[in-house]
């Protein structure tokens, strides 16, 4: 689908602030999707937005105050609500369209990763199984996942207990888990193991 360009806003959550984008199609008659939910105070931000430009061929804008009541902007009025809730414990799951663009292995992976229920957590190697990659190919794809916590990366972990990686940092990682239920216990090395009860 073509796309005319992406819209963005800031939000403010309990994990620190996030940037949200809205894919807007050409085709006015069509919605718009939820493309990007990153975390604004990573330093690769910048890269990332430029990536995100050259993957769907379009410009990227901050909505604007004269943008109200656009289909893109309704539907960052609808990622702002969704993720309020999520984060008040009221949401387990979301419902807003996507557009997830990516090899054919990234895109097998995400869709896994949103059949990962809430609360639970796989391995890396679990994970990989079950799109028939390996652990660090599957560890790859969650890292290109543009729309994290909408699509779960977090939600996976090492075989040995241990968190992995994540975009947002690893304490952030930890408290998404620990929202969606998982009572943790940390080694003293720097938060790296989690036990699931």
């Amino acid at each position: 689908m073509l796309i005319a360009r992406i819209v963005t806003r800031p939000f403010s959550t309990p994990i620190g602030d996030l940037v949200a984008g809205v894919a807007e199609p050409a085709d006015r008659a069509k919605a718009p999707s939820l493309c990007l939910l990153a975390f604004a105070g990573r330093s690769r931000l910048h890269m990332e937005m430029q990536d995100l430009s050259r993957v769907f061929g379009c410009q990227i804008e901050a909505a604007g105050g004269d943008g109200s009541g656009t289909s893109a902007t309704i539907l960052l009025d609808e990622v702002d609500r969704q993720l309020a809730e999520y984060f008040s414990g009221a949401r387990q799951s979301f419902d807003l369209p996507l557009d997830l663009r990516g090899s054919a292995h990234q895109m097998r992976v995400w869709a896994e990763l949103l059949r990962i229920p809430f609360g639970e957590t796989i391995s890396y190697g679990e994970l990989a199984e079950r799109v028939g990659s390996s652990p660090r190919a599957v560890g790859g794809a969650n890292g290109s996942n543009r729309v994290p916590i909408v699509v779960p990366c977090h939600r996976v972990i090492a075989v040995d207990g241990s968190l992995g990686g994540f975009g947002g940092g690893v304490s952030v990682k930890r408290r998404l888990l620990e929202l969606e239920g998982a009572r943790a216990v940390f080694n003293t090395k720097a938060d790296q193991k989690i036990i699931w009860n």
